[in-house]
C-alpha cells in the first residue's frame, strides 16, 4: 500500500510541471496583444489632446495625430524640408544695437531745386513748346516764344548806338550810349550770340525764344499761347527731383532728442529693403497750425527720380544705444505665454529649441540677454514653421521641457 503511495507521489511530482507549463501556453496564447492607441492634438493649442478624430474645443480646427512616446526635444528636417520652409540661419555675436523712435514724415519738393521761368519782357505768347505739367525739360531746352514791340524798340535803339560808334570810333560819350544800349539787350536775356547776329543782320527781330535755366519737371503751367504777359509774369515752375526734402513730425516733448545735425534713418514706403540716412539741417520752434506737432527738416538724394514729392516716409530717430550686445531679428524669436524661445541648428538638418531672455528692442532686432552664446547657429527664418512641426510631430510645447 505504501509502495503504491510513492509510486504515485512520483509520477504526479513528474508530470505537474508539464501541465503547469502547457496551461501557462495556453493562458498566453487566450491573452489579448496590447494595441497602442493613436493620440491626437491641436496643431495650435497643444495642450488639447484627445483619443480620437475631432476638433479643437478652442479654435475649431481639426484635431491631428501625433507620437506621445517621442520625447526627444529635436526636429530633424530634409533639404527639401528646409528649402520648402525657407529655413535660413545666422551666426550670432556681439555688436552695438540701438533702440528707435518712430517719427512719421513725407517727402516734400526741395525749394531749392525749384525755379519759376517768367517773361523777361512784355508781350504776347506766340509759340509754347510745353503745353502740358509733367513733361521732362533740359537745361537750355526751349520753353516759349514771344512776341515783343519793347524789345524790337531797344533792339533798334542799339544798333543807332553801334552806327554811331562806327561812325566815330573815338567819341567816349558815343562809346557809353552804345555800351547803355547793349547793357539794356542784356538785361533782357540776350546773349552775346544773339546781339551779334543782331549787329551783323542790321534788322530788329521782335521775337525771342527763352531757354530753361535748370532741367526739371514742369510742375506748373501758368498761360496758353496767345495770351499777352507782363514783365516778370509767371510762365511756368520747373521743379527737380534729384534731392528731396523729408518732413517728420515731432511732438515738442520728443524735441528734446533732436539736433540740427543729428543722423537719423529714412524708410520710404514700398523701399523698406533701402533705408537712407539723414542729416536734421532744421527744427521748426513753432508749432503747426492746428496741432500740437513740429516738425523737423532735412535732404535725401533721389537716384534716378524714383521717389516722387508726396510719397510716406518712416523716420527712425535713434534714443539709446548699447555696446556688444547679442542681437537677433526679431522674427526668429518666437514669444508665448510661456517666454521667448529661438531654434538653433546643432548639426546639418537638426534643430533644438532654446529658450531665451530678450532685452532692448527696436524696429527690426531684438538683444538676446540670455540663452545665448557667441557663435550660436539661431535660425532666423521660418523659425514659427519650426514651432508648428515641433507641435504636430511631438504633441507639445517646445518650451515644456526646457
Amino acid at each position: 500500500m505504501e509502495r503504491k503511495n510513492f509510486i504515485k507521489t512520483v509520477i504526479v511530482a513528474a508530470v505537474a510541471p508539464a501541465l503547469l507549463l502547457a496551461a501557462c501556453k495556453e493562458a498566453a496564447q487566450k491573452k489579448p496583444a496590447v494595441v497602442q492607441q493613436q493620440t491626437y492634438t491641436c496643431p495650435m493649442h497643444p495642450q488639447i489632446i484627445r483619443n480620437k478624430p475631432g476638433t479643437c474645443p478652442i479654435c475649431g480646427m481639426d484635431l491631428v495625430p501625433f507620437d506621445k512616446s517621442n520625447k526627444t526635444a529635436s526636429l530633424t528636417l530634409g533639404e527639401s524640408q528646409i528649402q520648402l520652409a525657407n529655413i535660413t540661419t545666422m551666426t550670432v555675436g556681439s555688436a552695438a544695437l540701438s533702440d528707435y523712435k518712430q517719427l512719421n514724415g513725407r517727402l516734400v519738393t526741395d525749394p531749392e531745386q525749384t525755379a519759376v521761368i517768367s517773361s523777361r519782357v512784355p508781350g504776347r505768347i506766340e509759340t509754347l513748346f510745353i503745353k502740358e505739367t509733367g513733361v521732362k525739360v533740359n537745361k537750355g531746352q526751349p520753353l516759349y516764344r514771344i512776341y515783343s514791340e519793347q524789345l524790337a524798340s531797344l533792339q533798334q535803339e542799339y544798333l543807332l548806338a553801334a552806327a554811331q560808334v562806327k561812325h566815330f570810333p573815338d567819341d567816349a560819350r558815343f562809346q557809353q550810349i552804345e555800351k547803355a544800349a547793349r547793357q539794356k539787350l542784356v538785361l533782357y536775356d540776350q546773349s552775346d550770340r544773339q546781339i551779334s547776329q543782331l549787329v551783323q543782320s542790321g534788322k530788329t527781330d521782335p521775337y525771342v525764344t527763352y531757354a530753361a535755366t535748370i532741367s526739371g519737371i514742369v510742375s506748373e503751367l501758368s498761360v496758353s499761347e496767345g495770351q499777352y504777359v507782363a514783365e516778370g509774369s509767371a510762365i511756368m515752375r520747373l521743379e527737380g527731383y534729384n534731392q528731396l526734402w523729408v518732413e517728420a513730425d515731432v511732438y515738442p516733448a520728443e524735441a528734446s532728442a533732436v539736433a540740427v545735425g543729428q543722423s537719423v534713418k529714412v524708410v520710404v514706403s514700398g523701399w523698406e529693403n533701402d533705408p537712407q540716412t539723414m542729416t536734421v539741417a532744421f527744427i521748426n520752434p513753432v508749432l503747426q497750425s492746428g496741432s500740437q506737432l513740429m516738425q523737423i527738416r532735412g535732404t535725401v538724394p533721389n537716384p534716378d527720380n524714383r521717389w516722387q514729392p508726396g510719397l510716406q516716409a518712416n523716420i527712425f530717430l535713434p534714443l539709446k544705444s548699447s555696446e556688444d550686445v547679442l542681437s537677433l531679428p526679431v522674427d526668429a524669436v518666437i514669444r508665448d505665454g510661456k517666454g521667448a524661445h529661438v531654434w538653433i541648428e546643432t548639426a546639418r538638418g537638426k534643430f533644438e529649441p532654446r529658450r531665451v531672455t530678450t532685452g532692448m528692442e527696436n524696429f527690426d532686432k531684438v538683444a538676446i540677454s540670455s540663452g545665448l552664446e557667441s557663435g550660436d547657429k539661431v535660425v532666423i527664418t521660418g523659425a514659427y514653421l519650426l514651432y508648428s512641426e515641433f507641435v504636430l510631430k511631438k504633441g507639445a510645447d517646445p518650451l515644456a521641457g526646457l
